[in-house]
C-alpha cells in the first residue's frame, strides 16, 4: 500500500491495522508528519505542529498494545485540534494577536478525553480570530487555502481542520461550530462534519461567554463512521458544564450503519427567509434529495418559515464579543482584524433590551423547529448557499444576480445553533470547476444517532472518498 493511500484511509481501519500489528502508530504518525511537511506550506491548515509530542504519544500507543493493556477507542490514531481549544503546554492563539504567545496550563475536557482514548496529537489547526467568521484567515497565520483550488478559502471557522482532513494530513480533526463553523468548511472542503446536539460534547474550561450557548464541538472526518468513533470518545456529561448531556447507553460507532425502518424527511431550499442560492448548489441538492428515494423513507417539502434569525444570532454574538474583549480594546484595538473589531464595536452599542429581544427571537426559532419535528424525523437543506469563496472575499455581493446581505450565503447554518439541534454536512456534488458542494442533515433535539445513520446511508448512496485534492 502506498504512503498516500494510507493517509486517506478511514481512522477505524488505521486503528485496526495498528492493533493487528500491520503497522505501528509510530510508522503511521511518521507518514502523516512527512505529508504535513510537504503539503501544509501550500494550504496553511496547521498553524502549530507538535511532531515531537506526536512521536511520543504514538510510541506510548504502541507500548500499550505490546503490554496487553486495555487500549482506548482511538489508540494510535493521529488527530488535530482547532486553535480555539485549550491544549496544555501547546500554544493556543485563538487566531488573535492578543493571545499570540499564550500557552495554557490545562487541557479542555474534550482534549483530555481524546488523549485518554489514545489519540496522537499532530498539532493545532488555523481559525479566524475567536472563530468570528465562516472563513479562515487571521493576522498571525494568514488564510487557510482550499485544497481543491488554492485560490479559494477553506471556509470557517474550522477551516484549518477541514483543509487538513481533505488533504490527507490526518484522519481526524476536532472542530467547533457556533454558527456554521464545522458545516461550512466541511462543505467547502468536501468532507463530513458533524455538529452534535448542544451539550453532547462538554466545553470546560471555557475562556469566553460569546459562544457559551451557541457552540458545539464536533468531529471533522472523511468517513461517517469515523465521526461516530470520535463522538463515542468525546460525548458524556462533565459536571462543570451545566449544559452537558449524559453519555448514551450505546456506542455510536456500533449503531451508525443501522438504517431506521421508517423515516419522514423534509427538505427546504430557503427555511422561509433565505432569498438566494447558487444554481449549481441548488441542482446538486435536489439530485441528492432524490437519491433518498432508493431507501424506503418519505420525503416532502418542509413548510418552515423562520423570522429574523440573523438579528437574534448577530445580537447575541456581537454583545458576547463586546463583553469578552472590552477590557483589551485600549491596548489592542490597532492590532485586531478590522472586520472583527466592527463586530465588537457593534456589540458595545447594544442595550440590555436588545439582548432580551434576541433571546425572544431565538426562542421563536426553536419553537418553529420544535413544531416541524412533531411531524418529521429529519430535515435536509444545502449546507451553504454558494460554492467556496475566493481568497480575500468575505462574502459574495450577489448570488444568482440578486444583491444579498453579508450573511446570506451561510444562512442555512446558524439557525440550528440558535436551536441547539444536531446537524451535519456531507458532500453531495462538485461544481463544474471541481469545487465541493455540501448537503446538510438535521435531526431532532438530542437525536445525534439518526443524523449519523442518515449520513451513513447517504454516504453509501453517494460515496465521494475516491476524490482527492491534487497538489503539484
Amino acid at each position: 500500500m502506498k504512503d498516500e493511500e494510507i493517509c486517506f484511509l478511514p481512522a477505524f481501519k488505521i486503528r485496526d491495522m495498528i492493533k493487528n500489528g500491520e503497522f505501528t502508530s509510530v510508522e503511521i504518525t511518521e507518514l502523516f508528519i512527512q505529508r504535513i511537511e510537504k503539503i501544509n506550506p501550500l494550504i496553511n491548515a496547521y498553524c502549530t505542529t507538535t511532531f515531537e509530542l506526536a512521536r511520543k504519544m504514538a510510541s506510548d500507543a504502541d507500548n500499550a498494545i505490546k503490554s496487553g493493556k486495555k487500549i482506548g477507542l482511538l489508540n494510535g490514531i493521529p488527530i488535530s485540534i482547532k486553535d480555539l481549544m485549550l491544549t496544555k503546554g501547546i500554544r493556543t492563539t485563538f487566531g488573535c494577536k492578543i493571545y499570540e504567545n499564550y500557552i495554557p496550563d490545562v487541557d479542555e475536557i474534550v482534549v483530555k478525553r481524546l488523549k485518554e482514548a489514545g489519540a496522537v496529537l499532530l498539532g493545532k489547526t488555523n481559525t479566524p480570530a475567536f472563530g468570528y467568521w465562516t472563513l479562515t484567515d487571521n493576522l498571525i497565520f494568514g488564510p487557510t487555502k482550499n485544497p481543491w483550488d488554492l485560490s479559494r478559502n477553506s471556509g470557517g471557522s474550522s477551516g484549518g481542520a477541514a483543509a487538513q482532513v481533505a488533504s490527507g494530513l490526518g484522519p481526524l480533526a476536532l472542530g467547533s461550530d457556533g454558527g456554521g463553523s464545522i458545516r461550512v468548511p466541511s462543505s467547502f472542503c468536501g468532507i463530513y462534519g458533524l455538529k452534535p446536539s448542544f451539550g453532547r460534547i462538554p466545553r470546560y474550561p471555557t475562556h469566553d461567554v460569546t459562544w457559551l450557548t451557541l457552540d458545539h464541538y464536533g468531529p471533522m472526518v472523511r468517513y461517517v463512521k469515523d465521526a461516530a468513533l470520535m463522538l463515542d470518545v468525546m460525548a458524556g456529561e462533565e459536571i462543570a458544564d451545566k449544559y452537558s448531556l449524559p453519555k448514551p447507553e450505546y456506542l455510536y460507532s456500533e449503531i451508525v450503519e443501522e438504517k431506521p425502518v421508517k423515516l419522514k424527511m423534509g427538505y427546504s431550499l430557503n427555511l422561509g427567509f433565505i432569498k438566494a442560492i447558487d444554481e449549481e448548489v441548488e441542482n446538486y441538492f435536489l439530485k441528492a434529495k432524490d437519491k433518498f428515494e432508493n431507501i424506503d423513507w418519505t420525503m416532502e417539502e418542509a413548510k418552515i418559515k423562520l423570522k429574523k434569525p440573523y438579528k437574534a444570532f448577530a445580537t447575541l454574538v456581537c454583545s458576547g464579543y463586546a463583553y469578552d474583549l472590552k477590557k483589551y480594546l485600549k491596548e489592542w484595538r490597532d492590532k485586531l482584524d478590522i472586520d472583527f473589531l466592527k463586530l465588537v464595536d457593534a456589540g458595545l452599542e447594544f442595550a440590555a433590551i436588545d439582548v432580551k429581544l434576541a433571546e425572544d427571537l431565538r426562542q421563536k426559532v426553536y419553537e418553529e423547529f420544535a413544531n416541524y419535528f412533531k411531524d418529521y424525523d429529519v430535515l435536509i437543506t444545502p449546507s451553504t448557499g454558494v460554492p467556496p469563496l475566493k481568497l480575500g472575499d468575505k462574502f459574495p455581493a450577489k448570488i444568482r444576480d440578486k444583491s444579498v446581505t453579508p450573511a446570506e450565503w451561510f444562512s442555512f447554518s446558524y439557525p440550528f445553533n440558535l436551536a441547539g439541534l444536531p446537524a451535519a454536512s456531507i458532500p453531495c456534488g462538485w461544481t463544474k470547476e471541481g469545487l465541493p458542494i455540501g448537503l446538510q442533515i438535521i435531526g431532532k433535539r438530542w437525536d445525534d444517532k439518526t443524523v449519523l445513520q442518515v449520513s451513513k446511508a447517504f454516504e453509501e448512496l453517494n460515496p465521494w472518498q475516491e476524490k482527492k485534492p491534487q497538489f503539484s
